[in-house]
């Protein structure tokens, strides 16, 4: 290979020349995920020259998604994701081949798919598709970045990445097991500011051509967390000491990947039970009665604090405390009203008693007051 106009500011680079720019151009790498971290992720690799990339996502473009993800535009709301950014993707750099896989990842397609290409780079936003990667990336033997973004922090971390003696950590000895389902808020209940996952996805970029072209020292075996209010950086190192489940083929076929689970005690399942829900309207009306327990179920640093819940017991740690809640009419309310359904049947599935889940949570309630005002 000789210098290429396209690339020759990073081919010059002492330490990186023809050969760097070989392994990229070889490499095969998947990004599982086109949102806020996948956007930045593909844009730099493809400018990098990485040779064959994949991406997948089974999401279509919606407005909410314009102000972090800037591969796309107002005019291609409601086309796939994949497709609008693997076409303007080609005109960027046609030397680049782009693979669209436009559908989700589950336990039936993971093999298949991850198996193609040389490692993976994580830019979902839910913890199933987490612990799905990383166990099939652990029986195929192949690395992956790690990029987790909520709030005003980021986090980003290369698993399964041997070391020179061989030894690799991966997700699970961070973080052994699965969380409950809406234990912790997604990106659509605890918000997001557009530009962290633009910073945390620039940086798994930076990772995977570190691993592809053997440049500087991975994020291995390193949890690196960012506070964009702070400016701040701190790194856990994770300690190969620590134990993990063994995972192999058995482990993979026993272990349940449901992005639809649900709490069960007793083998009931907490979807058969009905919750009625109560529109913000009616609660306004109500909340100051003297006979009813308002119960917020948001996480300690979510925003904004309210003054009107007669406790806030977070998702997290709800299970533990229903048998404390009082013997009145409860009204369960979180940020938008997904994790307040939940909780309401969990409450209900141990405790006989009137459950109510607010209806659009503390956003409708809020644009209800605003709009009173």
């Amino acid at each position: 290979m000789q210098l290429n106009q396209r690339y020759i500011r990073q081919q010059i680079l002492p330490g990186f020349g023809i050969g760097s720019q070989e392994k990229l151009t070889k490499a095969k790498v998947l990004i599982i995920g086109m949102g806020g971290l996948g956007c930045p992720i593909l844009q730099y690799l493809v400018g990098a020259g990485v040779g064959t990339i994949g991406i997948m996502d089974g999401d279509k473009i919606s407005e909410s998604n314009l102000h972090r993800q800037l591969l796309y535009d107002t005019n291609q709301l409601g086309l796939m994701k994949v497709e609008v950014a693997a076409s303007k993707m080609r005109l960027q750099n046609p030397l680049v081949q782009i693979h669209t896989h436009p559908y989700s990842l589950f336990k039936e397609n993971a093999f298949q798919l991850i198996e193609q290409y040389d490692f993976v780079i994580d830019a979902t936003d839910n913890f199933i598709a987490k612990y799905l990667i990383n166990d099939v990336s652990v029986i195929l033997n192949k690395p992956w970045i790690y990029g987790a973004v909520s709030g005003f922090e980021g986090q980003i971390a290369v698993f399964n990445l041997k070391e020179a003696d061989g030894h690799s950590l991966n997700y699970r000895h961070l973080f052994p097991e699965q969380p409950e389902v809406n234990e912790i808020p997604t990106c659509e209940e605890a918000g997001i500011i557009g530009v962290l996952p633009g910073i945390i996805g620039t940086m798994q970029a930076a990772e995977a051509i570190k691993i592809i072209t053997g440049i500087g020292k991975p994020l291995q075996n390193t949890l690196l967390n960012y506070n964009l209010i702070t400016s701040s950086w701190y790194s856990i190192h994770m300690d190969s000491a620590v134990s993990s489940p063994t995972i192999n083929q058995q482990f993979f076929d026993e272990m349940i990947y449901d992005h639809h689970c649900v709490w069960t005690e007793n083998d009931i399942d907490v979807e058969d039970i009905d919750v009625d829900e109560i529109d913000v309207t009616s609660f306004v009306e109500i909340q100051n009665n003297k006979d009813i327990f308002i119960l917020d179920v948001r996480e300690f640093h979510e925003y904004p604090v309210i003054d009107f819940a007669h406790a806030q017991i977070p998702m997290s740690a709800l299970k533990q405390s229903i048998a404390q809640l009082p013997n009145l009419p409860i009204y369960v309310i979180c940020h938008q009203g997904i994790r307040s359904i939940y909780a309401a049947q969990l409450i209900k599935l141990q405790k006989s008693m009137d459950v109510y889940s607010v209806k659009g949570g503390l956003t409708a309630y809020f644009n209800q007051i605003n709009h009173e005002q």
